[in-house]
């Protein structure tokens, strides 16, 4: 990040950011500076005559000093312009400069040795959200019509391009509104890119061990021993300033002194050599860090300090980091044997990737999975998650045909709403189970970076229910999980049946799927303890070839007189003849067993392994949670909403006005909130406050008949019951009784502040709200008012942008939601209209981030509608989001 103290008035640091290119490599993007001006110079030197035409339309071989102060001095209002750096030397430079209000020139000019590896359409993407938050809707650009790889730049971005021909220059024309398409690309590009990033720590060809020890307890010597002794098919080269050779390798004082390009560098001496270390390989072009070595933000804040000097070194020169405090990477492919961890052993290859944050338990993961003979394609250890997270390699295993599922352990979470995104499209194409025991700031481990939340557990299990997620309470339960998703096809259904040799174990079975959800539609059936194979397959053949069967689960009790062997291969035979899930509870048998395991010599491509359980209740929770998986697969996942009649620009108005007089924030106003729903097509219903009984009856008068009065004190606000409050007053008499009343009873309490407001039509009244998170950025919930909510916390959450199921899914996510629906003979309330409204908060909250808070209550449903009968908004100068609408590493 550029040095504060040294930045021009106005400069907007919030621009900067760090971007994987599309060679997997990082660029650092920000805002130009007047001190540029040497850099801009020494740019242009390096640039090719053509470059220069194309750029200026004329051979400028030197740019005037006159020039180039015009360039690096701007306003980042009107004339705004951007730099791509790498290790701190200009690689592209964008700028746009205001024409009109809403319109503005645009320009590009991208070093030739960094043509073609994306720079150009970064720039595009932050140079459109810095331009539409100044009120800029249009963009155009001339370009010379040889110079085919900037209009490309312009074409595949997904907008639509208007192009003209005159004088010799294309001319361009575009709105910069995302869009579908342009989002699509967005998102596109930045999968690509952090999924290459990751293959030069997967599959890189050369590997550098820094600290490669002549000493077997150190950590350096361990790794590069584990490399050599995993039968790593690349390059391997030791870096030891004081041994001549370790392990049998040649070693050499300096990475700089490696006779071959390093893909990935294995960093493992004393943290306060590795800022040195860093910088050389920097110098020798390395990809990629792998940093195991200790003492960094965990150790304090001396060791914070030293974490963060890391980062900005690294990505300054173009370098991806994993750690520090890694427990190392793995990849099990046969072409590659890379074991680049403290692991003694490299697992067996299979099909389930893995993902820890912690060394500690990443052994502890590796050692299950070894127990349970489940094959590993990657296993990644973050360590204190400076850089690289499991977000990065969610992007690889999207694409990567050896990973049929993925197991995360997660110890915090540096941006969810990035990590919901990928998670949701991982989980499209193959299961996602999560380990993550909280998200409280309890449950940050020391070193990592990860803000404070302060919003329930609850919606943290919403967000990954959206995205398709399977959550688990503990690595007992992600294997139980791994093991079936990983090696049977996925349950059509929640109907089981269930199989066994015991009437005790068969009804354990039983009652245990009732509880999940699943319904037992055959058996249990139980046979004789002394039952012979051929009795156990005829059993299971009829259950697999039960029409009303979508799952078998077998439990089976040691039988006494037939082996073993015998029923584990009757369960096995009988699972390859059906296309449905087969499950095996043996007492005392967990994982992927040699019985229950098909030859080598069967057809490919068959699911040849049956899952087995030690308890019963371990295969149906499993069963359960591949079940609801297969259901959200299923579904139709909705589309974006996108209500109308929204002025965006007005809602902006009402809040950047608020924090000009209170930066710190405030409460709005009625009429500051009336006008900011206005805006999103919400109309609040008026109240009118009073303090005499004669101003009640002129209020009632004015409004019309019927009304409520109601006290809107603190003490009894959105309290349940009806102390502070009279309803359905049709004449003045009333009105004086009902103010009369309610005053005599809550002057005591000084709650006598009240409100006449109309009477609305009978409904179930609900509380919609959004808050601003920390870490998750908007959180949109939603409840039945009343018990349900004050005293019962039934409170459903998600997290935006929402489709029209995700708000739908809310609506129905509360316990009380049949009150919705005609609860005891009443008549269904307007669920579009409750939907819509839902759907217009959570757009709102999700385009100004100034809205702390907002709270509708109550929010009145009926059967014509919703009325909004109460508002209260809270705003205040946002922390940055953690995933902004342009690509950025944060």
């Amino acid at each position: 990040m550029t040095d504060v103290a040294t930045l021009p008035p106005g400069y907007p640091v919030q621009w900067e950011a760090d971007v994987v290119l599309r060679d997997g490599s990082v660029a650092h993007v920000r805002p130009i500076t007047p001190a540029d001006a040497e850099r801009v110079h020494r740019f242009h030197a390096r640039q090719s005559e053509e470059s220069i035409y194309m750029r200026f339309f004329a051979p400028l071989r030197q740019l005037s000093d006159r020039d180039v102060k015009r360039f690096t001095n701007v306003d980042y209002v009107d004339r705004v312009a951007l730099v791509a750096t790498v290790r701190d030397e200009i690689v592209g430079i964008g700028r746009y400069d205001r024409v009109t209000r809403n319109s503005a020139e645009v320009a590009f000019n991208i070093s030739d040795h960094f043509q073609g590896r994306g720079v150009g359409s970064v720039m595009l993407e932050h140079l459109a959200t810095i331009a539409q938050e100044a009120g800029i809707t249009e963009f155009t650009a001339e370009v010379l019509p040889q110079n085919r790889k900037m209009l490309s730049v312009f074409s595949d971005a997904g907008y639509e391009v208007e192009r003209s021909f005159e004088d010799g220059v294309v001319s361009i024309r575009f709105e910069i509104k995302p869009t579908e398409r342009s989002e699509a690309v967005r998102l596109s590009r930045e999968h690509r890119a952090e999924a290459v990033s990751m293959r030069s720590v997967l599959f890189p060809d050369t590997i550098a061990v820094i600290g490669a020890s002549r000493r077997p307890d150190s950590i350096g010597h361990q790794i590069l021993a584990n490399i050599l002794g995993a039968g790593f098919n690349g390059a391997v080269y030791a870096v030891n300033n004081e041994a001549m050779e370790v392990l049998g390798l040649a070693a050499y004082a300096r990475v700089t002194e490696v006779p071959d390009h390093v893909d990935l560098a294995v960093v493992a001496v004393p943290a306060a050599q590795v800022l040195e270390v860093v910088e050389e390989c920097a110098e020798a072009g390395v990809k990629t860090l792998l940093v195991v070595s200790a003492g960094f933000a965990e150790a304090g804040a001396e060791g914070a300090e030293l974490q963060n000097r890391l980062l900005h070194t690294a990505r300054g020169a173009g370098m991806r980091v994993i750690g520090p405090n890694s427990f190392g990477v793995i990849n099990s492919d046969a072409d590659v044997r890379l074991n680049a961890s403290l692991a003694p052993e490299l697992p067996p290859p299979g099909h389930l990737g893995l993902f820890s944050q912690s060394g500690a338990l990443g052994i502890a993961v590796l050692a299950s999975a070894a127990r349970r003979n489940l094959g590993i394609s990657v296993f990644a250890s973050a360590g204190n998650r400076v850089d690289v997270s499991g977000n990065d390699f969610m992007q690889y295993w999207i694409d990567d045909p050896q990973t049929h599922a993925v197991g995360l352990y997660l110890e915090s979470m540096g941006n969810p709403r990035k990590f919901s995104r990928i998670a949701r499209r991982l989980a499209a194409t193959k299961p996602v189970i999560v380990v993550k025991s909280g998200v409280s700031s309890y449950g940050v481990p020391p070193g990592h970076r990860a803000r404070q939340t302060r919003v329930r557990p609850e919606a943290f299990d919403a967000m990954l229910r959206q995205a398709g997620v399977i959550r688990v309470e503990n690595v007992h339960q992600m294997f139980d999980v791994a093991q079936l998703v990983v090696h049977q096809p996925l349950p059509k259904g929640r109907r089981v049946a269930v199989v066994g040799n015991s009437d005790a174990l068969g009804a354990l079975t039983a009652e245990a799927c009732v509880s999940w959800g699943l319904e037992v539609t055959h058996g249990p059936v139980s046979l004789p303890s002394e039952a012979k194979g051929e009795q156990f397959s005829e059993a299971l053949a009829k259950a697999f070839a039960d029409p009303s069967v979508d799952s078998v689960l077998t439990c089976f009790i040691p039988p006494l007189v037939t082996p073993d062997e015998d029923v584990a291969t009757a369960v096995r035979e009988a699972a390859l003849t059906s296309d449905k899930p087969c499950l095996a509870t043996f007492l005392g048998m967990r994982g992927v067993t040699a019985q229950l395991s098909g030859s080598d010599s069967e057809p490919e491509g068959r699911r040849e392994v049956v899952p087995a359980y030690s308890m019963p209740e371990d295969a149906v929770r499993a069963l359960a949670a591949a079940t609801r998986y297969a259901e959200w697969l299923g579904r139709d996942r909705g589309i974006p909403v996108l209500p109308s009649g929204i002025d965006r620009a007005a809602a902006e108005r009402v809040v950047t006005s608020a924090l000009e007089t209170h930066p710190e924030g405030r409460k709005l106003t009625l009429e500051e909130v009336t006008e900011l729903l206005a805006a999103y097509g919400i109309s609040l219903w008026g109240s009118v406050p009073v303090r005499t009984v004669d101003e009640a009856v002129a209020a009632a008068e004015a409004l019309g008949y019927p009304v409520v009065v109601k006290s809107v004190a603190p003490l009894l606000r959105h309290q349940p019951g009806m102390g502070g409050i009279r309803v359905d007053l049709a004449s003045e008499g009333e009105v004086r009784a009902a103010f009369a009343g309610l005053n005599d009873r809550l002057a005591p309490l000084a709650a006598n502040t009240f409100v006449v407001q109309k009477m609305a039509t009978p409904g179930v009244p609900c509380v919609v709200r959004t808050d601003e998170d920390p870490l998750f950025g908007p959180v949109v919930s939603f409840s039945v008012a009343g018990p349900p909510t004050e005293l019962l916390g039934d409170i459903g959450h998600r997290i935006p942008p929402l489709t029209d199921v995700d708000v739908s899914d809310l609506i129905s996510s509360v316990k009380a939601a049949p009150m919705l629906h005609g609860h005891r003979g009443a008549a269904p309330v307007h669920r579009a209209a409750l939907a819509d409204l839902i759907a217009r908060m959570s757009v709102l909250a999700d385009n100004l981030p100034e809205v702390a808070s907002l709270v509708l209550n109550p929010v009145n449903a009926h059967p014509g509608g919703v009325d909004v009968l109460g508002a209260e908004v809270t705003v205040a100068a946002p922390p940055r989001r953690k995933d902004p609408g342009r690509r950025s590493l944060t």
